[in-house]
């Protein structure tokens, strides 16, 4: 039986080959190709041992375990190997995958990766059991449903959040500047994503986009049209939010670059070989008429987020603001397999219009803000105007002098405006990277109004000279 199934895999793999090599063979050197079929005999050798492990797993392990999930579990393996992003897709995860970048799956509402031999959090995603829970960017999960994730895969983990709607998982997190352990428990439910969200703030358009699915592009024109409608030619700039985007598709995200370049290079792939490398550029028009834009970036900002930010980057077209992102820049192909569900498999290498390869290094930000809680602090300042016989003050005025009372005494309306006026100046100050982009925005307007020169009237003064006064 090892001796026959030994030579189904060789078999397998030769049918393989000429499809591969059929695809490839303009893009394949001579260095590459075999000479002849005794070139393989190592191959042949490393199968004859996968085929010899198969066996005695399959005829000794402790219990039985289908031939199907122990070739499935193989190939996961191969996979799973190469790097944290390739991946084997039966037809149940092929099938999900294909409905997440419609902009709806089941689920907890987090992406996730493989470091250190546990589930880290890349970004939870935004109006999800997880965000909803708790979960941060940058959590490390240890336990699911007490059961340890090191030693698990990371299909093999994500395997375990899944599960029935409304059905609970106890999760155990590990967060960095926390003494102990998390724990949290999530009530599963279907993730419905809307990719767009946007506002007006002041005279400034915000536009946040919490994934890049299928209707990320669309979604972002439809913002900016909105915005323009409701504040017209008062339109100061546009922040555009990609904090805690996990990514997506690829065309999304040059889609939206595109929206807002008006020429140049969005972003280049390099694969293996030197003829896979692919270009993307922008087209004409600019949907923004070249208003300033900030984009806010932080942790969580990976993959389609980071391209989109290092295109508006090297182009001058924005300015990025906030904190380093993840640094994923691979690109992963999808390749299904009739009837086997499909392969996820790192192909190319993403560059930004610079030539910067992004992979484990991430955007740097112009501006670095980190995310910080402020505080207002009440004082009583002593003005001019509160001088007794200031200047330009009524009679009345001059002889009245301000006095601070203050007999400790409150009463439960002083508490109540207290509370509410507390709880205003924290929901206004509570994004104080938003904060920043959004004074960045106005000064820039400030500065364009006043390059326009300013009229001084150099006339002679009616009124007699005063004498030099002296500056305190």
């Amino acid at each position: 039986m090892r001796i026959l199934f030994s030579t189904i895999l060789i078999l397998g793999f030769l049918a393989i080959m000429p499809l591969h090599a059929q695809e490839n063979t303009e893009k394949r050197t001579a260095g590459t190709q075999p000479e002849n079929p005794n070139d393989y005999s190592e191959t042949y050798k490393q199968l004859d041992l996968f085929g010899d492990v198969f066996e005695r797993v399959r005829a000794q392990y402790v219990e039985e375990v289908p031939d199907r999930d122990l070739i499935e579990k193989a190939i996961n393996g191969m996979l799973s190997g190469l790097d944290p992003h390739s991946s084997y897709l039966d037809e149940e995860k092929f099938a999900e995958m294909q409905v997440s970048t419609r902009g709806e799956f089941g689920g907890l509402g987090i992406e996730v990766t493989m470091e250190n031999g546990v589930v880290k959090v890349v970004a939870p995603i935004d109006e999800t059991p997880a965000a909803e829970a708790g979960v941060l960017s940058g959590d490390y999960i240890i336990q699911l449903d007490g059961e340890p994730v090191v030693g698990l895969s990371l299909s093999e983990a994500v395997d375990k959040m899944r599960g029935k709607i409304g059905q609970p998982i106890d999760i155990l997190i590990s967060r960095e500047g926390v003494e102990g352990p998390i724990e949290m428990t999530i009530i599963r439910d279907i993730i419905k994503i809307r990719s767009v969200r946007n506002r007006i703030e002041g005279d400034s358009g915000y536009i946040r986009i919490t994934t890049f699915n299928q209707n990320a592009a669309s979604g972002v024109r439809k913002a900016i049209n909105e915005i323009n409608e409701e504040l017209g030619n008062k339109v100061n700039g546009y922040v555009l939010d990609l904090r805690n985007n996990p990514g997506g598709l690829l065309d999304q995200a040059i889609a939206v670059s595109d929206i807002f370049l008006d020429k140049g290079e969005i972003v280049s792939t390099r694969g293996r070989e030197e003829d896979d490398t692919k270009r993307d550029n922008a087209t004409p028009g600019d949907l923004t008429n070249g208003l300033p834009i900030v984009v806010l970036i932080n942790g969580g900002s990976a993959s389609a987020s980071e391209i989109v930010a290092g295109a508006l980057q090297d182009h001058k077209r924005g300015i990025i603001m906030g904190e380093q992102s993840f640094g994923k820049g691979s690109v992963q192909t999808v390749m299904a397999l009739p009837g086997h569900g499909a392969m996820r498999l790192t192909t190319a290498r993403y560059y930004t219009p610079s030539g910067r390869s992004i992979q484990a290094k991430g955007i740097a930000p112009d501006i670095q803000v980190d995310l910080a809680k402020i505080e207002s602090l009440a004082y009583d300042r002593v003005r001019e105007s509160d001088l007794k016989g200031a200047l330009d003050k009524s009679e009345e005025e001059k002889t009245t002098v301000p006095v601070a009372v203050n007999d400790n005494k409150k009463t439960d309306a002083d508490d109540d405006d207290e509370a509410e006026e507390s709880e205003d100046e924290a929901e206004a100050i509570e994004d104080y990277q938003l904060s920043r982009a959004l004074d960045l925005l106005s000064g820039l307007k400030l500065y364009r109004d006043s390059a326009a020169p300013i009229s001084v009237n150099t006339s002679p003064s009616e009124e007699p000279a005063e004498p030099k006064s002296m500056v305190q």
